[in-house]
């Protein structure tokens, strides 16, 4: 992954997202050793402060936690956390942003749920 400077989202925001993007994919599971915030900075070529950031939402929120000596760590309903999260608040978002400008555009229910199942949302 490559940050986007650019971006309005913090660095450390996008590397907890990271973070979290692989443990919803497997590549860190449950209780398992994460990158140090050291690792993190090397690999991302940031400020070793800005990864230790990154690293402290993710144990706020309780994705991680701290072994004292050791590191951070996967927690163990992590992933399923980070899942319903990410319905919560993002796709709660999104669908927000959908309804209203569909209000603006004059779309009924209906024909936004006709889009919905025409743009692959079937199930």
């Amino acid at each position: 992954m490559i940050l986007n400077t650019d971006s309005a989202k913090p660095i450390y925001v996008q590397i907890a997202e990271w973070l979290e993007n692989e443990i919803i994919a497997e590549r860190f599971k449950s209780d398992e050793k994460v990158y140090s915030q050291y690792q993190l900075a090397e690999l991302f070529n940031i400020n070793p402060a800005t990864a230790a950031k990154g690293l402290t939402i993710l144990v706020e929120e309780n994705t991680l936690y701290k072994k004292r000596g050791l590191g951070m760590f996967v927690a163990t309903e992590a992933k399923t956390m980070i899942l319903d999260k990410r319905r919560n608040e993002t796709l709660t978002k999104m669908v927000t942003d959908l309804v209203l400008e569909a209000k603006r555009l004059s779309v009924t229910k209906e024909e936004l749920i006709q889009l919905i199942h025409k743009c692959g949302g079937e199930n």
